[in-house]
């Protein structure tokens, strides 16, 4: 048996469906990694994660597999052999596999069992789970190829030790949520001591659609302490050396990335959905209205950090009703991220739709209507920019309000992608407070402050009529916002909200504007997610609705 293993973990931002520029990738990663025995990629790293319904065309998965067999053959050459996670069809049966590749052919098939089937996962529609897997031999090692979800019981492990293996290998496709990491790593632990090997946990890292892989790769020993840890958020080579000892396997050495706060977590996160989104979908950059608030203001920075100054444009959209604070909040916004702010007033098309409308509104005070319009014709001079010059329109609405409705379907909605769709307003007011006093690693975006401090601290309004506030239709952020944490991210009963000091009367309000907006969510952007809950994705509510909870 051999005493030394060199390891290559490939922590790579794929592409769904791009397998010709994923393969692009493994392959670079490869010559990137001459002298490793093994380099490891993450779930089906040669189709992208998750390829959701791609899987059920014929071609998709042809396509996939030819590729395979195409990279099994270039390892004749003698490098590191691959480890590469691909859609794979025996027998009649789709499975989630990978495929071990050395020596110019397909050395190894292992098929994920535990396939998931709840939150943004629904694997079990498109996949067949496989048999329990035996150990891999692979140059005088045994190797455990469990995928994923199949460490998140011991079902899948304990048989792997059963049958005697070195090194558990895992790769995994395990989307970022707040506060995920430190679960992951007890996961692994505990997984490593039932089977008393090491165990290798590589993950991808990048932006697809709503999700972003993290990476944040590590290793644990048998008794639960990190061996070591890659970086969060970004792509990273590891070559690490292996060492059989008393105590068995070890690396001698490897990457110690420290992890961001809870703050940070959730700001790279939103960073990395945005560029991948905006990059993967090929748009020039993005356009968003900038009023002087605090999401436009936080939305802005983001994607300044994600693209770059150059990339965002920004445009200012008065109306009567906004302030001279507004106005000028907005202008030393943009001028603190560096990027271009435009100016187009909305009154001449709010005073053509009065006219327009003047005849069929006749007898009929104004009201929420005429707000809305307002909202409307902002929406409609952003998708004309993203018309003309292909930007896309970001949009800036956060958790809390779109949870109640408090935002103008077809208006403020619109747009391409959100980076706060699962932020609460208090997260938002964190978050801003925390991007003035940190630039996150990566960030293209200026060091120092990135918006005034009057942005943070002025009561929030979305000024479209006289001395409105948002505390004028909703209880306070921090009240709104634990109700919601209650309603939405924990499913808790009405009677255990109120419990937790809430009026009755309020906590029934909130339940019942969450419900009732539920039609304006299913045509909501695709955003970041960030915790347990988004909305459409984890949490699949009915449109229509009879059920109330507070009776």
């Amino acid at each position: 048996m051999t005493a030394c293993f060199r390891l290559a973990l490939a922590q790579i931002d794929f592409t769904v469906g791009d397998i010709a520029g994923n393969v692009a990738k493994i392959r670079a990663a490869r010559a990137a990694a001459a002298g490793a025995d093994l380099l490891v990629t993450s779930e089906l790293s040669v189709t992208g994660y998750p390829p959701e319904d791609l899987v059920l065309k014929p071609a998709f998965v042809d396509d996939a597999m030819a590729a395979v067999h195409v990279l099994a053959g270039e390892t004749a050459d003698g490098g590191p052999a691959l480890l590469v996670g691909v859609p794979w069809r025996e027998a009649g049966l789709l499975h989630n596999a990978v495929a071990l590749l050395d020596g110019g052919r397909i050395a190894a098939l292992r098929f994920k069992v535990d396939l998931p089937n709840y939150g943004v996962f629904d694997e079990k529609r498109v996949f067949q789970p496989g048999p329990t897997p035996a150990p891999v031999e692979f140059r005088g090692l045994r190797l455990g190829l469990p995928i994923c979800e199949d460490i998140w019981t011991p079902a899948v492990c304990s048989p792997l030790a059963a049958q005697g293996v070195d090194l558990l290998l895992v790769p995994n496709g395990s989307p970022f949520e707040a506060d995920k990491d430190g679960v992951r790593v007890e996961l692994a632990a505990a997984r490593a001591a039932e089977c008393g090997v090491p165990l290798v946990y590589l993950n991808q890292v990048g932006g697809q659609d709503e999700l972003v892989f993290d990476g944040a790769s590590f290793a644990v020993d048998p008794a639960g302490d990190l061996m070591f840890r890659m970086p969060a958020f970004q792509e990273s080579l590891a070559v690490i050396e292996w060492r059989k000892g008393t105590d068995g396997w070890r690396p001698l050495d490897g990457p110690a990335a420290a992890i961001p706060d809870r703050l940070g977590q959730i700001y790279g996160a939103m960073m990395l959905g945005l560029r991948d989104y905006v990059a993967k979908n090929r748009f020039p950059g993005v356009v968003l209205g900038l009023s002087g608030g605090i999401d436009s203001a936080i939305s802005a920075a983001v994607a300044v950090d994600a693209l770059g100054p150059e990339r965002v444009w920004c445009v200012m959209l008065p109306s009567r009703y906004t302030s001279r604070d507004s106005l000028e909040d907005a202008e030393l916004c943009a001028k603190l991220l560096g990027c271009r702010l435009d100016e187009v007033g909305i009154e001449p098309a709010v005073a053509a739709f009065g006219q327009m409308m003047g005849p069929v509104f006749e007898g009929r005070k104004p009201d929420i209507t005429e707000e809305n319009i307002q909202s409307r014709a902002r929406g409609l001079a952003l998708m004309a920019i993203s018309n003309k010059f292909g930007h896309m329109v970001l949009t800036t609405g956060n958790k809390s309000e779109v949870s109640v409705g408090y935002a103008t379907i077809y208006g403020d909605m619109c747009g391409g992608y959100s980076v706060l769709k699962d932020i609460y307003k208090t997260t938002v007011f964190a978050l801003s407070r925390w991007r003035n006093e940190n630039r996150p690693e990566g960030a293209l975006g200026p060091d120092g402050a990135v918006m005034p401090e009057r942005v943070i601290t002025k009561p929030p309004t979305a000024e479209l009529r006289e001395n409105q506030k948002d505390q004028d239709s909703l209880p306070p952020y921090e009240e709104l916002d634990d109700i919601l944490e209650c309603l939405v991210e924990q499913e808790m009963a009405f009677e255990d909200v109120v419990a937790r000091g809430h009026a009755p009367a309020t906590v029934r309000r909130i339940e019942q504007l969450l419900y009732v907006a539920e039609y304006k969510r299913r045509q909501a952007a695709p955003g970041v997610k960030i915790g347990r809950k988004l909305f459409g994705r984890d949490r699949r509510y009915p449109i229509t609705n009879g059920f109330r909870d507070a009776r």
